[in-house]
């Protein structure tokens, strides 16, 4: 009994650990593709009325406003960005992508898409031709150098409407932004040619804001309002992925609470271990309590005998719980081989791989939980052999 309880203990506590890494490395992973790949607020326009009645929604001051943001204390980079959706062709081949127009400069600020990101390709060609993701140009069979069309409904104006426009474009860098939604639809193209693609001459769609804690990015909402006038309309990243992250919240409480059940479960297995220790040992307990041992040393007796494999439990379980989330990267490549490959669809997910971040408070947290039960269901069987009557004890030998 003491071995099953000891073995259940070390799996329950290695399964909260592996599961609490699991969910601290996904979360950040996610959080980390958000901020590195996109902005942290964008600055809309609520629109202006042109001379002839039409409502014209953009930025004709962007390069003001753009320099009044990065002027805001915290505020670490403000690009003038031409957002809109396109067909993109190569051979036979077509996708639907989102193409943004920036500059080089500010293409290159962005950390999971410029300088340091995985990438192939220079960006001092960018502005003689396009920036695709990684997933985008490999659906469509496209290296750097290539050719590539893009096809835009808003195109030129004639007299008998608006005719599409078709253009075709150099592929001059390819990235690997490390989300998957993101590398097969994302398209940059530098800033002016986007005005031009897609008849937004001498206005900015909106400012892509980067700033120095995007956790408390609603502290720099009063400022960027001021910046940008009674016009100015902000969207966060948290605005925009908060949905996402309030069911992370949700599945980490409810994991929490399932594996503390669990742990539960397997220290249950220390109580029914003392109980027949003590039917066992009603005649030695019967003789020690003749020859003078108090209660309180017959309680501690057997409070150290459930307390100990509390604890071996919860050892052995951390240190396993650790090495998986240290060494997950193998362990999740063994499975992923052993099952024939598939275990992980990044188009699901939208990451490439399983992560793992092991963080103190959780592994605190976990030994709080395992100790804290073990001790808790020890005391039960161990107050029993404590009250154990001598006289009952020994009536029959």
């Amino acid at each position: 009994m003491t071995w099953i309880s000891l073995i259940g203990i070390t799996l329950a506590v290695f399964a909260l650990i592996a599961t609490l890494a699991v969910r601290a490395g996904f979360r950040a992973e996610f959080v980390d593709t958000i901020l590195g790949a996109n902005a942290h607020v964008t600055v809309l326009s609520a629109g202006s009325q042109a001379p002839d009645g039409r409502i014209v929604r953009g930025w004709p001051n962007y390069a003001e406003l753009a320099g009044a943001i990065r002027n805001i204390p915290g505020v670490v980079q403000a690009a003038p960005v031409i957002r809109g959706q396109v067909m993109v062709t190569a051979g036979d081949a077509t996708r639907g992508a989102e193409v943004y127009g920036m500059s080089g400069a500010d293409l290159a600020a962005i950390p999971r898409i410029g300088k340091g990101a995985e990438h192939s390709g220079d960006l001092a060609n960018y502005d003689q031709g396009l920036a695709l993701g990684s997933g985008l140009a490999r659906e469509l069979g496209l290296a750097v150098g290539d050719r590539v069309r893009l096809i835009s409904p808003q195109g030129a104006r004639t007299a008998l409407g608006i005719s599409p426009r078709v253009k075709a474009y150099t592929v001059s860098y390819i990235f690997t932004a490390g989300r998957y939604d993101i590398d097969r639809t994302r398209i940059y193209m530098p800033f002016a040619e986007a005005q031009s693609f897609f008849n937004r001459e001498g206005l900015a769609d909106e400012i892509d804001v980067e700033v120095v804690n995007p956790e408390a990015i609603e502290d720099y909402g009063p400022a960027l309002y001021q910046a940008g006038g009674p016009q100015a309309m902000l969207w966060t990243w948290k605005q925009s992925s908060g949905a996402f992250l309030r069911a992370l919240t949700v599945e980490d409480n409810v994991m929490f609470v399932i594996l503390s059940i669990i742990v539960l479960v397997a220290t249950l297995n220390i109580v029914s271990g003392l109980i027949m220790l003590v039917k066992n040992k009603g005649r030695d307990i019967g003789i020690l309590r003749t020859m003078g041992l108090t209660e309180g040393a017959v309680l501690r007796v057997f409070f150290l005998c459930g307390a100990v494999t509390g604890i071996l439990g919860t050892i052995c379980g951390v240190v396993l719980g650790s090495l998986f989330a240290l060494y997950i990267d193998p362990i999740f490549s063994f499975v992923n081989y052993w099952a024939g490959g598939g275990v992980w669809d990044p188009s699901i997910r939208g990451i490439y791989a399983l992560p793992a971040r092991l963080q103190l408070q959780d592994v605190l947290s976990a030994c709080a939980l395992s100790l804290g039960l073990s001790f808790g269901v020890t005391i039960f069987p161990a107050r029993r052999a404590a009250r154990l009557n001598p006289v009952e004890a020994l009536r029959y030998e």
